[in-house]
């Protein structure tokens, strides 16, 4: 019988075991007191003078008794003894009867028992406003998740009512990792990030050489009154030369990831129906709509470095394998960031408890979480093994991870999927807001 249960059948024994032992002391002190002005005033050894004939001994009252009370309580003790052992045993029993009558019948299932974690709303729709730009003069939709600065992290949240998280660090990303976006700062009334016309791109996923949803900006402000839209890098860098505007260039990355593109769209996935046990590849996206301009991923749940809950979107990654398994777009120059603080780590495991990580077990955890210091959208991949995996707890912060590595009871490497790098562009998000 597993431990666990004889241990639940004790506790729910132990209440009745209680009544049993209290019903003589009960008895006794109800008729203590029925004695009146004959009690004295302490409830003990040395209260039993002269009013001892009234107490009840058993069925009959104690001075009817052969040697009185005392004589009593001397034949009483070996029999009271006996029978609560008995009572105790026999309730054990039917405990344990009723127990094992349950696991028969599946009530309490062992196997289920530490084998699978089960988190509830593990995999929840989050739907996420798009916005249109151009592209050599055709429309883009985007989203815009976080930026290096508070400023437009908090300008773009009121415009698109969905908030933009502060990445500080993406302010640290190589060159080789930006495109860049145009944003106009008057001009013809629009949609655009700072209700103006929409952003012009400069790559798209079809160039998966040069395309990376981390983009710097360049901000486009008209020297004079104008209807003009311009829709590609050709016409701004033509009006910037006839002096119809300037371009400033400014020291802020946002995260900008690319939904529909000239010819191209993220996959949605097939299976809209969303449960704890939805599995990880085939798409991220449920829905792409542009009439209504929203876009609705799938958000996992994981843990941030302190246990607390986090859930992410995913929306690119390098190398193009594990891109594919996951159903998001390759970025090519997402690789160098994988030595660049712009990147923290996330750890998923590679085998351990069953659940609903990528790779079909536990859950991952986070290095940093939304509002620290130290958070990134950019996740540099690493992946824990279990030396002992039917043996292997849960593990919630990164307190645990350095715990069991230091024991010498997990492996923690950095992830080389096809021997390369490995980056994953996974947005911390409130999927509820």
């Amino acid at each position: 019988m597993n431990t666990k249960l004889r241990y639940l059948g004790l506790l729910a024994v132990l209440p009745l075991f209680t009544m049993v032992l209290t019903t003589d002391y009960v008895m006794e002190v109800d008729a203590l007191k029925s004695r009146g002005s004959d009690a004295p005033g302490r409830v003990g050894a040395s209260s039993f003078g002269p009013a001892t004939k009234n107490i009840v001994c058993g069925d009959r009252l104690c001075s009817e008794y052969p040697g009185g009370r005392a004589g009593f309580e001397a034949r009483k003790a070996p029999i009271e003894e006996e029978k609560e052992e008995t009572m105790e045993e026999k309730m054990m029993e039917d405990t344990m009867k009723i127990t094992e009558e349950a696991m028969e019948e599946k009530m309490i299932d062992e196997s289920m028992l530490g084998s699978v974690l089960r988190l509830s709303r593990a995999n929840v729709p989050a739907t996420i406003p798009l916005h249109q730009g151009y592209y050599n003069g055709e429309p883009v939709y985007f989203i815009i998740t976080d930026s290096s600065d508070p400023k437009h992290a908090e300008i773009i949240t009121q415009n698109q009512g969905w908030n933009v998280e502060l990445a500080p660090l993406l302010a640290n990303a190589p060159k080789e990792a930006l495109s860049t976006t145009y944003m106009f700062t008057n001009g013809v009334d629009g949609d655009g990030v700072h209700g103006f016309q929409g952003e012009v791109l400069t790559s798209t996923p079809a160039q998966p050489d040069v395309y990376s949803a981390l983009a710097s900006h360049v901000h486009v402000t008209w020297n004079k009154d104008t209807t003009s839209v311009l829709t590609s890098e050709e016409e701004i860098l033509a009006a910037a030369d006839a002096d119809d505007v300037t371009l400033s260039e400014l020291e802020v990355v946002l995260n900008m990831p690319q939904i529909v593109w000239p010819d191209g769209q993220m996959m949605v996935k097939e299976d809209k129906t969303l449960t704890d046990e939805t599995p990880y590849g085939g798409g991220q996206v449920l829905d792409i709509n542009t009439d209504d301009m929203t876009v609705t991923f799938i958000a996992h749940r994981g843990w941030g470095p302190d246990g607390r809950t986090i859930y992410y979107i995913v929306t690119d990654a390098t190398p193009s394998g594990p891109a594919g398994m996951m159903g998001v777009t390759p970025v090519t120059s997402s690789a160098s960031l994988i030595a660049n603080s712009a990147a923290v780590d996330l750890f998923q495991f590679k085998n351990g408890i069953k659940g609903s990580g990528p790779l079909g077990f536990q859950a991952g955890i986070s290095a940093s979480a939304i509002g620290n210091e130290n958070y990134s959208p950019m996740w540099r991949i690493f992946m824990i093994g279990w030396n002992d995996p039917d043996s292997a707890p849960l593990l919630q912060t990164i307190d645990d991870i350095n715990f069991y590595r230091e024991a010498g009871l997990i492996s923690v490497d950095i992830a080389r999927p096809m021997d390369s790098d490995h980056i994953v562009n996974c947005p911390f998000i409130d999927p509820f807001q």
